[in-house]
């Protein structure tokens, strides 16, 4: 079944601003999510983790264990975890910066504003 004209005019409206969106690209494209310094201490404490882990069990000692589980969990959220003094992309121009202490909303309530912006602009 093929798109009515006016859902083809949304999806291509849709398309031109995700292309021009500058945090979209720079996200996709300069940002580095991962150190490798993180990746190996994370994997280094994993493979820790997993040595405690067998070792209590052959040896019937829970807590080795649950500590090596620990240690795995804790090497996992290194490995994956951004630096905390990473430096914050600076605000597109002709936008406001955020406050530090606000959390961004979610995906789709930035889209329901988009959209509830974009109804009451077509109104006027």
């Amino acid at each position: 079944m093929p798109l009515s004209e006016y859902e083809q005019r949304v999806l291509s409206q849709m398309e031109q601003q995700l292309r021009s969106d500058p945090r979209l690209v720079s996200t996709f494209t300069s940002e580095q999510r991962y150190s490798g310094r993180r990746l190996a201490l994370g994997a280094l404490l994993v493979l820790a983790g997993l040595g405690m882990l067998v070792g209590g069990v052959a040896a019937s000692l829970v807590w080795l264990g649950v500590l090596g589980f620990i240690a795995m969990l804790g090497g996992v959220m290194l490995a994956i975890s951004k630096p905390r003094g990473a430096v914050a992309r600076p605000a597109a121009p002709g936008k406001k910066a955020r406050p530090a202490g606000r959390r961004d909303a979610g995906f789709m309530q930035r889209l329901e504003n988009r959209w509830d912006r974009r109804r009451d602009d077509r109104g006027r």
